[in-house]
């Protein structure tokens, strides 16, 4: 093939919309326009390098695959991941604020209270501690029969013996004793669900 010189390039300008460039391709003219080239050019399979900046918000139909991304303060509505979700800083894993509430019982320690939230604390009926076991229900929408829910004592001077003793859909079941105290007082219980699958 001759070696063809090049002399005498124009200036790079600003190119309109309906500037054209010219281009033989197999005996075929094609005209490539700015738009096309600049405005709504298709890449396939680019190397695009490190990106400084760029907003991808827009794009659709996208399986990206990020190696060790650093994502910042992140928000959506669900994340499924294969692996383990782990925690190295002092924060942990756990429900934001807006995921819990508060509940105080009325009338008696077996009387049920109603709470629809992932956590919460639910402050029992002012009453004497007994060590003989009591049960009442905290129904909640956001529970299904195969969660697991976890219990602690919040406050209180007499010591609890606290267990779930039933989950079903929209509720579930707390028995408590006192270790032997007996004073008369609002003991807070806290709850968290935990979301799980039997399969």
């Amino acid at each position: 093939m001759a070696t063809i010189a090049i002399s005498s390039l124009p200036v790079a300008t600003a190119a309109a919309v309906g500037d054209v460039l010219p281009i033989v391709q197999g005996g075929t003219t094609k005209q490539v326009t700015n738009a096309l080239l600049f405005t709504n050019a298709t890449l396939v399979a680019p190397v695009l390098g490190t990106v400084a900046s760029g907003n991808i918000s827009a794009c659709t139909s996208t399986s990206m695959v990020m190696v060790t991304p650093v994502i910042g303060a992140a928000t959506g509505t669900s994340l499924t991941v294969s692996g383990v979700i782990a925690s190295t800083g002092t924060a942990g894993v756990g429900y934001a604020a807006g995921a819990g509430g508060a509940v105080t019982q009325a009338t008696s320690r077996t009387t049920g209270v109603t709470l629809n939230k992932t956590a919460g604390a639910i402050t029992l009926v002012s009453a004497a501690g007994s060590a003989t076991a009591a049960t009442f229900t905290v129904t909640n929408s956001t529970v299904v029969a195969t969660d697991v829910i976890i219990l602690n004592q919040r406050s209180g001077t007499d010591l609890y013996d606290l267990m779930v003793t039933a989950v079903a859909a929209g509720s579930f079941n707390i028995t408590f004793r006192t270790t032997g105290g007996t004073t008369t007082e609002t003991p807070v219980f806290n709850f968290a669900v935990i979301k799980a699958v039997a399969a």
